[in-house]
Parts: structure tokens; sequence; C-alpha cells
């Protein structure tokens, strides 16, 4: 099977610090390299795979502040040269290709990574409701039942990637963007009520800065908040590991959440509000707690003692390996296939 994966490309793939989507499109790229498939990825210049490397701008266009409509723009015609050579489209990039996308004679998907409640969305999705998608929870399809769902596949991350640790250190941790729906303040005071301490990895956007130092800023003048800023990846390992718990205090439809497993891969349970995907990950009093209040958050941080984090670590190993997420694309690439195969049988293409 030849397939092409289409990446953003705000980021490189891997990222080198925060980009969740960049993030799993590697684990899956590499992933499926690694079962002996030919793949292609359409990505910035500075990504690293296995995979054959089409390089649409040298650099992420975070990196440079460059125009990221029109290098997708560009994107997407390299694609279209190619297009022939494969066996399958895999886009990731939100749905700027609809308009070409449901003229190709190649079967392709697009994975939503996104949150789908926005108004603005429903007619779009109204008029492109014959492109063929995949959700990343169950949760996230709820806003527009009406789209052409293929299955809902999870994100997962590579199975070695991190390893449990059975004795962490007495803080909380906080890890993702600095925004008003991951909600860092509700954090805050859950570890200020807790009497625990907590450490805040973070990335801060633009769009967001304004909340930081308004916010945020005056909340992180106590000795018990410790603000490190954003990390990359092989910091996690120490971060989530050592923490007594992760705080995922999120106040909207969270469509996955991926640093719920990177914290369950390191044994680490997870506090979250049961918001969106939440209730798909976490298995309330199994891996963590799912909260509804500062209050029920805080009772939830003095019995985390009550979580095995080696059951954390199995529930990981048995539901959130990329190895588990490559293969139930594949069977989704199948079917597309498959069903493309039998459209053109019927109406002699």
């Amino acid at each position: 099977m030849r397939i092409a994966q289409i990446a953003p490309l705000y980021e490189s793939i891997p990222p080198k610090q925060y980009g969740g989507t960049e993030r799993i499109v590697s684990y899956l790229t590499e992933e499926l390299v690694n079962m002996g498939l030919d793949v292609t990825l359409f990505a910035s210049g500075d990504s690293v795979t296995k995979a054959e490397l089409v390089g649409i701008v040298p650099e992420a266009t975070r990196m440079n502040e460059r125009d990221p409509i029109i290098y997708h723009l560009l994107l997407i015609e390299q694609l279209m040269e190619r297009i022939e050579s494969f066996d399958i489209v895999h886009f990731s990039i939100d749905c700027i290709h609809f308009p070409i996308a449901r003229r190709l004679d190649v079967p392709h998907i697009t994975t939503l990574h996104g949150r789908l409640d926005l108004p603005d969305l429903i007619p779009f999705y109204e008029e492109f409701n014959d492109i063929p998608v995949v959700s990343i929870s169950n949760a996230q399809r709820i806003p527009l039942p009406f789209a052409n769902w293929q299955g809902t596949v999870y994100h997962g991350l590579p199975k070695d990637l991190y390893k449990l640790n059975e004795k962490p250190d007495k803080y909380l941790v906080f890890l993702g963007r600095i925004s008003i729906e991951k909600r860092p303040d509700r954090a805050i005071e859950i570890a200020k009520k807790s009497g625990m301490k907590l450490k805040i990895a973070a990335k801060i956007d633009k769009v967001d800065r304004e909340y930081f130092e308004n916010v945020i800023k005056p909340l992180l003048d106590d000795p018990m908040i410790e603000f490190i800023g954003e990390i990359c990846e092989k910091d996690k390992q120490d971060f989530l590991g050592n923490a007594l718990a992760l705080l995922f205090p999120i106040d909207w439809p969270e469509p996955f959440g991926l640093v719920m497993i990177e914290s369950l891969a390191c044994g680490t349970p997870v506090i979250a509000y049961g918001n969106g995907s939440v209730p798909e990950i976490i298995d309330n009093g199994i891996d963590g707690f799912i909260v509804n209040s500062i209050n029920s958050a805080v009772k939830a941080v003095s019995n985390i003692d009550l979580i095995d984090r080696k059951r954390c670590r199995q529930i990981f190993d048995q539901r959130f390996t990329s190895r588990l997420t490559a293969e139930n694309y594949l069977n989704i690439y199948e079917k597309i296939i498959q069903n493309n195969q039998n459209r053109r049988a019927i109406y002699g293409i």
C-alpha cells in the first residue's frame, strides 16, 4: 500500500517543542514505515522521518512567521502533481483541502484534530458531507453527527517512548498550553488548596499572551508554583514521570488530550474535569479521577495514592500505543480503498 501522509506545516514532524497534531502524524508515519508500508510524508523541510519526505517549506512556519495558508496551498499543489502515485491519501490539515479532495479519484481520508463545536462549521460540513473523515474521540463527533464519519481512532504513542516510574515525588503538574480553555488557573487553585507544589510546563501562543499576563502571571507569585515554560518531548519523562498526578482541569470539549496518555505511559494518574473526550480516556478511580469542581479535584489529590501506577501503564499499553493507532488506520484505509473500487466497478469508471 502506497500512503501519502499530509501534515500541517506549523511545526516540523515531529515538532521540536509543542505540537500535538504534528506529534501524532510523526508517530503514525514512523509506525506505518516500521510495518513495511510505502509512506510519503508531505511536511516542512526540517522534518525528520524514515518515510520519503516531500518538504514544502524549508522550516516550520511557526519558526519564521511565514504565511501558513500560502504554504498549505503549495502543499496541496505538490500533492496533486504526484497524486497518482498513491493508493490512499491521509490528510491532517484541517479542512482547507476539501474542495479539491471531493474531486479526487484517489481514495482519501481526513483526520479532524480540532474542536468541532463552532457554529461556522455546521454549514461547511453540511456542504462537504461526502468527505470521509475520522474522529479522534467519539465526543468530538457530537456537534457534527451528519459528517461522513469512517471511524474513531484514538491517538497512540510509541511503546518505548516513556517508562513507568513507580516512585514519584510530591508535586503536581500542568502540561500543555496556557489558554483559557485549558484552565491553568484552576490547576493553580487546586494545588494551593491541596498544599501541593505545582510545576507548570506550557507554551504561550500570541493569542493567549494577554490571558497569561492578566490572569496567570499574577498567580505565579507563590513559592509552591513553578512556571517552567515550554518543554520538548525528551523532558517529559522526568516532568511527568516524577509527578504525583497530572492536573487536566479543562473547560472546553477537548477532542482528545494527548498529555493524558503521555502521563499514563509514565504511570502518572490524571485528575481531569469530565469534558469532551476525558471519560473515553480516563477510567474514573482506575487510572485517575474525573472531577467537576475545585473541591472534588482537591479530594482526588488527597486520594491519589489509591491509584495503582502500574495499572496506569498497563492501560496505556492496552489502549494507546502507536502500533494500535496504525492498525486501526490501516483498517480504515482498506475500507476506503475497497469502497472506491466498488464504486468504480458499479459505475464503470
